[in-house]
Formats: structure tokens, C-alpha cells, sequence
């Protein structure tokens, strides 16, 4: 169906003290409601198509049709409860201008460790632990994406995957890369399962990252942006690794590091 004749068949939003909108609004900026709902809300045209082909269930879409391309997605939204906003609302509820038109809410997925399976014998795991800003855990998904890695473990988790900043940040790779949320205690006994060494990025008693064989079952253990890994990871990892610093800080972005970890793994992967 064209999009102006399903159009159509919308009602029309004009004001931002409508129930639906303040709803919106308030699922948006609120992760309590978030998790309280199963719901979250994300806003732009290819973010919206990474949603659809990753399996999530959209609930409501709310489109401004000047803005929005109606080659590929109108009948994405066929089936679905949908509203037409104005011009004006549209730019008081949107984050940034250039998303093509759409915001939508969709259904939350599960991310149980219990229900994950292996996809193969030699997987790659990126791990998050305590991950404070919602803009560096997006970054960390964009470059999981960029890798193709098998899946991302959040644990002890701070920063909310389904935080509009995260996604917005992650290009919407958040919901393209699988996703666990666990403890450290589940994940150590998941990995000693299933013979997945684990590498954990701390400055203590490591090695330097360069030495290590990551061509098997292996994962990256990053920690928080201020005070790293907690000790448990620094104590049960299979080897702790260093990015060796040549400037004046010991450190760097937990995203950046992330990044130079999971691609050193893909370079040693693709020559065998």
C-alpha cells in the first residue's frame, strides 16, 4: 500500500499534551517505565528497518509524512497502530531532525543467558561490565557490529541498553548484535561450560594484548569508564591483557579499547 493512502486511515496527532504523546514522551526519557513495560522507543528511519530485520515487534509507529520516504516501509506499518503527527509536534518530540520521519515503540527482547545458544565452536563474545554512559555502551555496539562478533554480555548492568542515547549512538546496532544480561558469577560458570577463555582488559598483572591467541572460543572483558573491572573478573579470567599506553595516561575510552581488542581478534581469525 502507497504511504499517503495509508495515511489516510490515520488519526492525527497536533498536540503535545495528548495522552498518547505524553506517553511517548515518558517512555522515552524514563528506563523504570521502560523495564516496567517491556517497551522502548526509538526514532529514525534505518534504525526502525535494523529493528523490523532483528526480529522486534513493533507496537506503535508515529510518522510525520513529509519527512518520511514511502518506497520501503509503509507496508511494515500495514497491520500495526499507527498516528500521523504534525510537522510542528514531530519536531518538539523528535531528538534530532534528520530521522526521516518515524518514531516508533517496540517490544523489548529477553536477553537471559539461560536461553542463549552457541552458534558455532569458536564464538567471540565481547563482555560489559558496569558500563556507566549510554553513549559509550551504544559506541561498544557499533563496533560489535562492525566485527560481526557472536554476542554482546552486559553484567551488572548501569547504562540501559534501550536508552534512546544508546541506541541513537549505536546507529541502531543495539538491536542487531545478540545481547545477554547477566551476573558475573553466571557468566564465569556459562564460560567454564562451554570452554570460552575469557580476557580481561585491567592494567594488574597482564599481559600484553598482542601475545594472546583469541582464534578460539574466546570473550573481552571490558569495565566501567571511571574505575574499570571489579576484582571478580581481575581474579577469574582466564588471562588478564594490557593495551600497552605510550603517552601520558594509563588508559583509554572504554569504547576505544573495545574497538582495537575485537579487531585484533577478527585480523588473527581471518589468516587460518
Amino acid at each position: 500500500m502507497r504511504l499517503d493512502l495509508f495515511l489516510h486511515h490515520m488519526q492525527v496527532l497536533s498536540s503535545p499534551q495528548n495522552k498518547i504523546i505524553k506517553d511517548l514522551i515518558a517512555l522515552s526519557e524514563k528506563s523504570k517505565l521502560r523495564k516496567q513495560r517491556g517497551l522502548f522507543v526509538l526514532e529514525g528511519k534505518r534504525e526502525f528497518e535494523i529493528a523490523i530485520k532483528s526480529g522486534y515487534d513493533l507496537q506503535t509507529a508515529f510518522v510525520q509524512p513529509d519527512l518520511l520516504d514511502e518506497s520501503s516501509i509503509s507496508k511494515q506499518l500495514e497491520n500495526h497502530s499507527c498516528f500521523e503527527v504534525t510537522t510542528e509536534l514531530y519536531a518538539k518530540i523528535a531528538y534530532r531532525g534528520s530521522t526521516e520521519g518515524i518514531i516508533c515503540i517496540f517490544k523489548q527482547k529477553d536477553h537471559e543467558l539461560s536461553k542463549y545458544h552457541l552458534p558455532h565452536t569458536s564464538p567471540l563474545f565481547l563482555v560489559l561490565e558496569s558500563i556507566e554512559k549510554p553513549g559509550n555502551l551504544g559506541a561498544i555496539f557499533r563496533s560489535a557490529d562492525a566485527a560481526n562478533i557472536d554476542a554482546v554480555i552486559i553484567t551488572e548492568p548501569i547504562a540501559d541498553l534501550y536508552n534512546p542515547n544508546c541506541l541513537r549512538s549505536s546507529l541502531g546496532c543495539a538491536l542487531s548484535i545478540p545481547s545477554i544480561v547477566c551476573t558475573n558469577e553466571d557468566l564465569q560458570l556459562f564460560f567454564k561450560k562451554n570452554n570460552i577463555r575469557s580476557y580481561a582488559a585491567t592494567l594488574q598483572n597482564s599481559n600484553n594484548y598482542l601475545e594472546e591467541d583469541y582464534t578460539g572460543a574466546a570473550a573481552f572483558i571490558v569495565g566501567s569508564e571511571a574505575k574499570g573491572l571489579k576484582a571478580f573478573w581481575r581474579k577469574n579470567a582466564s588471562q588478564n591483557i594490557v593495551i600497552p599506553m605510550r603517552g601520558a595516561i594509563d588508559s583509554m575510552n572504554v569504547s576505544v579499547a573495545a574497538s582495537i581488542l575485537l579487531f585484533e581478534a577478527i585480523r588473527q581469525r581471518s589468516s587460518f
